[in-house]
């Protein structure tokens, strides 16, 4: 029950269980040696359970809040006493009036929306809170793959002429040492998911999933697969202090995103979708600046929220800090034309605005949540989809980032025997 509840609000998800679609069947590979299992992402990472109840207004049911992990810095500096002089509440700067402005704007959607998916999940027994009992230590968070993309760009790059070496495909052999992930796009063609070793460690790749790991320099193969696609979402590395205090990943100017091929990339009439932080400069920047250099009309505004495991607000809806909610903005890729087609031809129906998708968060910081199964309705049957600046692999689609892989260590991932009926340990013939 990945998609717990639907309606006209927008949809509840169960991101784990999306997550695990992917890996029902997986084989770990190595030499003549093949094992089926099942690979389940670690429900630790969705334990969600308490929520953050400082400042902001709690007369409301759904309202009384936590932390996600990417928020742990915030708390701590409000846990220690400040040395500075603390500001007059009405000496706000200009970005604080325009947040609170845009929040004033979304709040009852946000609130409406929310209570509604999260009674209706209730009464299908999800949200139903849980216990402390996860104790099992977490993976190391950390992650080379940005500096090994830094090291790979001393590589020769692949002739420009030669087609046939953007692409590699990983095989039944196990062997990885032939890869070259950093300047070929590699694909998984097989119905299942594969577990191999590359760089030292093991990666587990969904099934019929493609990926180019690599940073804005080396794009080159990505536009050479010669594929066109009907859904890109946007994932990028936005500049704020958070961010840059923790030295997490390093962040993009927002002039960068220019930069990205999205028109290269994309079939017409593509949807497509880009993570906002909730800043106002970076939406405005988004709909006024970005979607029209790449030819994309903005048509809705989305909004992931954030709850707990009893389907309360990880954060005060109306906390002046964090707020329990980021922002998608959806577009459609029109190109140079200067009309804007109606929405809905070719039997795709048009994106409805102001729709809310509601979920557990993980723990994991820029974790977001799969969006395969809300935007299916939105594009044609069978469509292409493209991801930029991934950190993780999904069934199906293309993926590119320096950290392409970064979800898909399989420490992140608890590993089980298969049913008995499927025990053999027998490979698909598409590998």
């Amino acid at each position: 029950m990945s998609l717990v509840v639907e309606d006209t609000h927008g949809w509840l998800l169960d991101a784990c269980s999306l997550i695990d679609q992917a890996y029902v069947r997986c084989f770990r590979l190595h030499g003549d040696l093949k094992s089926e299992f099942v690979a389940r992402f670690k429900r630790q990472y969705f334990h969600i359970l308490k929520s953050h109840a400082g400042g902001g207004n709690n007369n409301n049911k759904v309202s009384h809040y936590n932390v996600h992990a990417e928020n742990q810095d915030v708390l701590q500096r409000q846990e220690r006493p400040s040395k500075k002089r603390k500001r007059k509440h009405s000496e706000l700067n200009q970005g604080e009036i325009d947040s609170r402005v845009f929040h004033e704007k979304v709040r009852s959607v946000i609130l409406e929306g929310t209570k509604s998916l999260v009674e209706s999940a209730t009464l299908l027994g999800f949200l139903h809170g849980g216990t402390d009992a996860v104790k099992d230590p977490l993976p190391n968070p950390e992650c080379n793959l940005a500096n090994l993309c830094d090291m790979a760009k001393e590589l020769p790059l692949v002739d420009a002429e030669d087609e046939e070496r953007c692409v590699q495909f990983l095989d039944d052999s196990g062997d990885t040492s032939h890869l070259d992930l950093f300047s070929c796009v590699t694909e998984n063609p097989a119905e299942q998911a594969v577990m191999m070793m590359m760089m030292g460690e093991e990666y587990v790749i969904p099934p019929r999933a493609a990926f180019l790991l690599s940073d804005f320099s080396r794009m080159q193969p990505l536009l050479r697969y010669g594929r066109k696609f009907d859904a890109i979402v946007v994932d990028p590395p936005w500049e704020n202090k958070s961010v840059k205090r923790s030295r997490r990943y390093t962040c993009l100017p927002s002039s960068q995103l220019k930069k990205l091929p999205v028109p290269c990339l994309a079939s017409p009439d593509s949807l497509v979708v880009t993570w906002v932080t909730n800043r106002p400069s970076h939406l405005r920047f988004v709909r006024d600046e970005l979607y029209p250099h790449w030819g994309v009309e903005a048509v809705a505004q989305w909004f992931w929220v954030k709850v707990t495991a009893d389907g309360r607000f990880v954060f005060p809806l109306d906390s002046p800090h964090k707020k329990p909610y980021e922002v998608l903005i959806l577009g459609r890729y029109r190109g140079e034309s200067r009309s804007s087609p109606s929405e809905g031809r070719a039997g795709v129906p048009p994106v409805q605005d102001q729709r809310l998708i509601v979920s557990i968060p993980s723990v994991l910081h820029s974790h977001k949540p799969p969006l395969a199964e809300v935007l299916k309705p939105y594009m044609k049957a069978d469509g292409e989809c493209l991801e930029l600046f991934a950190r993780s692999l999904q069934a199906g689609w293309t993926s590119w980032g320096n950290e392409v892989l970064r979800f898909q260590r399989s420490s992140y991932f608890t590993l089980t025997p298969p049913p008995a009926s499927r025990s053999s340990p027998t490979i698909a013939t598409q590998l």
